[in-house]
């Protein structure tokens, strides 16, 4: 395993970090809490030390999770990241989206991130994850309601109170980067990249370079479609939010798995999956510092692990690239 350092700060991640969104079941159609365990327990023991949750993922069940996987690991071999500001308790802030909670309950996400929310959530995070502190706090969503100066200051106290050691974002541009981190330190930004959604590369990449921020990519896989494993005609459990994607189209699928295709035999050349081979490349990709990788059960988090364990040439690298510049995917067409 490689762990990069975030930012210029002396935090260092594991380059392949446990995405703990589905753990929480919440939107990927439920989820098997002791398979979670073990999927996090065993990314664990293949290197992966660094696991990022968030209140709203189950709200709540997901910190929970990860609170009993890490109960038994030594806590200062284990990066905590977790977030703030996505609220389904409160009406407070700017309406996000309609949801349902794993009870099959409505629900009404807001974002907010104002500075009793923060307070409020900061505690309740601790007690669910089992620990006294944070390794990297994240506002979830930009809250336009709330000035940035007032969430990054009373991050910048929770750290001073030692509740947190190190303040990131998440979906944040360059602009509102910059203006973040005229309050706090601010080390890392965490933001969708995928090998079929590089809208980053325009603005935020050079940005973070420049100014030495680093960037967590999630969904590095797209959701499962870049596997390979999710063909036209895929039946979806109830809940999974994929269902209604662009990506998952039966239209798109093809396109994709067409692509998917065209680089199979650089995978089987290396003895690597499909999979391990699409981290990897998204790795080499110029300001990407660490990828967030979901996994629902161990087999899935040892592969993904082991996916930094696979060399790819500068060569290698692009002509891949040039496979991909040819499917021309537009979400926004």
């Amino acid at each position: 395993m490689e762990y990069p350092s975030i930012g210029t700060s002396d935090l260092k991640l594991s380059a392949i970090t446990f995405g703990a969104w589905a753990a929480g079941g919440w939107m990927w159609g439920g989820n098997e809490e002791k398979d979670a365990i073990q999927a996090i327990r065993a990314a664990y023991d293949h290197g992966v030390t660094s696991i990022d949750t968030a209140p709203a993922y189950g709200q709540g069940a997901s910190e929970r999770i990860v609170g009993k996987a890490i109960r038994e690991l030594p806590r200062d071999k284990v990066q905590i990241l977790t977030k703030y500001g996505l609220r389904w308790d409160t009406t407070k802030g700017v309406f996000h989206f309609k949801s349902k909670d794993n009870q099959g309950q409505d629900i009404n996400m807001h974002k907010y991130a104002g500075r009793e929310g923060i307070i409020k959530e900061v505690e309740d995070s601790l007690r669910l994850l089992g620990t006294d502190y944070i390794d990297l706090y994240q506002i979830h969503w930009p809250d336009t309601s709330t000035p940035i100066a007032e969430t990054m200051d009373t991050v910048s106290d929770l750290i001073r109170q030692g509740k947190v050691r190190h303040a990131g974002v998440c979906n944040y541009d360059a602009t509102q980067m910059e203006e973040a981190a005229k309050h706090i330190n601010l080390v890392s930004d965490q933001v969708p990249y995928s090998m079929i959604k590089r809208g980053i590369e325009k603005e935020l990449v050079p940005y973070c370079i420049e100014n030495r921020k680093s960037i967590l990519a999630y969904s590095p896989m797209e959701r499962g479609v870049l596997s390979g494993k999710i063909h036209p005609g895929h039946v979806f459990a109830a809940g999974d939010h994929r269902a209604g994607l662009f990506y998952f189209k039966d239209e798109n699928l093809t396109r994709i798995q067409r692509f998917l295709d065209s680089i199979q035999p650089i995978a089987d050349e290396k003895g690597v999956s499909l999979s391990q081979l699409v981290l990897r490349w998204t790795l080499a990709q110029p300001g990407i510092t660490v990828l967030l990788c979901g996994a629902r059960n161990a087999t899935q988090a040892i592969s993904n692990a082991k996916a930094i364990e696979l060399s790819l040439s500068e060569s290698e690298v692009s002509s891949i690239t040039e496979h991909l510049n040819e499917l021309r995917l537009n979400p926004d067409a």
